[in-house]
């Protein structure tokens, strides 16, 4: 199995419907841009974008498979979604680690066993806050990261949450990935700093429509 080192600049390659790169070829080329330009990993969504991604590079892929309502728990939200993205050719599974209610009624824990003990691969628990991030690493999870830190109370700060990051790090005995509105060398460096292990971007790389609308909106 492909692990995440340490020191890692992973890549999100995922693009919406509306966007002109949705599509399994597009990630792909995209994924195969990213290992070009010194990438250590992918984290891609959905069987067939994963797919697509394993069969063009050897980078250890963070899968997982949005399902369900954005606004609850929706980043694989169940133990057949962590499969489906496994059996696709990922090598870690990412889930929402949140203390919101699952959609299949089952807690964290349940799925965090199920997964390593049917699937024989480490999870990834994206959290929005310290005490969700506490709460999954004691049920299990391998890996936590601040994937969803701001987007689940109504706050959307303008920079990476580097303090959850460094009250992760204090307080964990596991890696701690960074994820969430990196956008520049400073933000990558303020975070490993913080203690990140690795750091996962995704719009300011991947994302030109997003690139194009912020550059845009600052002409006068």
């Amino acid at each position: 199995m492909r692990a995440l080192r340490r020191g890692t600049l992973v890549v999100s390659c995922q693009a919406g419907r509306e966007n002109p790169l949705f599509g399994p070829a597009s990630m792909a080329l995209m994924a195969q841009a990213a290992e070009a330009g010194g990438a250590g990993g992918i984290r891609a969504n959905g069987p067939d974008d994963i797919a697509a991604i394993r069969a063009v590079t050897d980078l250890p892929i963070i899968g997982l498979h949005k399902l369900g309502d954005p606004a609850g728990v929706y980043i694989t939200p169940t133990y057949d979604a962590a499969a489906g993205v496994v059996a696709a050719g990922a090598d870690l599974v990412a889930l929402d680690a949140t203390l919101r209610p699952r959609p299949d009624g089952q807690q964290v824990a349940q799925q965090i066993a199920r997964i390593h003990d049917e699937l024989g691969v480490p999870v990834m628990a994206d959290i929005d806050t310290f005490e969700a991030g506490v709460a999954a690493r004691d049920v299990g999870a391998d890996v936590v990261a601040t994937t969803l830190s701001g987007y689940t109370d109504g706050r959307t700060p303008t920079g990476p949450d580097v303090e959850l990051v460094r009250q992760l790090a204090a307080k964990l005995d596991c890696p701690i990935v960074a994820e969430g509105r990196i956008r520049t060398p400073d933000d990558v460096r303020a975070v490993c700093d913080a203690g990140a292990y690795a750091v996962v971007v995704g719009n300011a790389i991947t994302n030109p429509m997003d690139l194009t609308a912020r550059l845009a909106g600052a002409i006068p």
